[in-house]
């Protein structure tokens, strides 16, 4: 058996191979080389990982964290270099393989759903963001949009921020301007929301100096612009997201899932993977998304709390699927009876059921 350790950089990697003992690696036959190898890398994307998993190469991806960590076991003064770390991940393949996950062969339709769900959750979180520096920057010269708008990155405040970013700009526009912004983004009741819009810009309120009043409004432009653009690439983006999705074979069984519809379900699908046997049984799926909680007993002390060393994007994902199914099925209401029937509200999101089984099954 040999055991490769990749300390990978953009310009170069860094390569250790030993063998079951530790000792390095002897010239041996290129095609029994390969049924031997083992790999531990400190990533599980990009062309190189893809071609190693492509050749047969079973791939292990170490978290950098458990790398530092290993590394602090056995070097305690502090020393690193990369030709180091090519070593420690080769020794952590040869001894402590069994305790990772080797990197899945994923469909590469299951591949194109993670990034591009990926790409539309990172900008989703960028115009994140950018709305809450908007929304402080506001905060300093001109509170009263944010009573007029509650929803920044809505269309009509944006225009209408994008016409009058300061307060004197913004009391001087007239009904007509209003309105028509809010027919822009389809808005009901549309005069009276126009007259009650003009109030709320119109207000006394106390103003910054002019030269920064002028400053401020400068800021409020620029991410004005940059979210009505964000709002753009986010959905155009999420109909890439759903086309993709759309084309995969476990497609119906994730939509199938209460509180899912296509942007969640990709994004769950793809951190999931499309690898039948990724995951042993459904408390690792649990342990991935960070939905299982985790106990911490010593002596007479016990304590639950929740998992945190998680993928971030599934637990994001799931929550919001969570969310999501408590909202379309509201919980029952109160009986006489002690006992409280199980509705799809009460029950935990990804219960055991046949369709949910499913999907552990032939999906990732």
């Amino acid at each position: 058996m040999l055991f490769v350790g990749d300390d990978w950089a953009e310009d170069h990697h860094d390569i250790e191979i030993v063998d079951e003992h530790g000792k390095g690696w002897a010239d041996l036959d290129i095609a029994e080389a390969a049924s031997m190898v083992k790999v531990g890398i400190e990533t599980d994307r990009g062309r190189w990982v893809a071609s190693l998993i492509s050749t047969g190469y079973e791939v292990f991806a170490i978290n950098p964290l458990s790398v530092a960590r290993y590394r602090e076991r056995h070097w305690t003064s502090g020393a690193k270099s990369d030709a180091a770390d090519a070593h420690l991940l080769a020794e952590i393949v040869r001894l402590d393989r069994a305790h990772h996950r080797p990197v899945a062969g994923d469909s590469m339709q299951g591949e194109a759903i993670k990034l591009a769900a990926r790409a539309h959750q990172s900008l989703i979180w960028d115009r994140t963001r950018h709305v809450l520096r908007l929304r402080s920057t506001l905060r300093e010269y001109f509170p009263a949009a944010l009573e007029a708008f509650p929803d920044l990155d809505a269309p009509d405040a944006l225009e209408l921020l994008g016409q009058a970013p300061d307060p004197d700009t913004a009391a001087r526009l007239t009904n007509a301007r209003i309105a028509a912004a809010l027919r822009g983004a389809r808005r009901r009741h549309v005069e009276t929301r126009a007259k009650e819009l003009r109030r709320l810009l119109g207000q006394q309120e106390l103003r910054q100096p002019p030269v920064l009043q002028t400053a401020y409004a400068a800021v409020v432009a620029s991410e004005v612009a940059i979210i009505a653009a964000l709002n753009v690439q986010i959905e155009r983006l999420g109909a890439v997201v759903g086309e993709h999705f759309g084309r995969h074979r476990d497609a119906e069984i994730y939509t199938s899932q209460p509180g899912l519809g296509v942007i969640l379900a990709a994004r769950i699908l793809g951190e999931f993977g499309d690898t039948p046997d990724r995951y042993t049984d459904a408390k690792a799926r649990k342990n991935y998304a960070g939905t299982s909680p985790i106990t911490r007993a010593s002596g007479t002390k016990k304590v639950v709390i929740a998992r945190y060393a998680r993928n971030r994007r599934l637990g994001d994902a799931c929550s919001n699927g969570r969310s999501a199914r408590c909202a379309d099925h509201p919980a029952p209401p109160p009986t006489t009876s002690n006992s409280v029937p199980e509705t799809s509200a009460t029950k935990p999101p990804f219960a055991s059921s046949p369709t949910a089984s499913s999907a552990s099954s032939t999906a990732a």
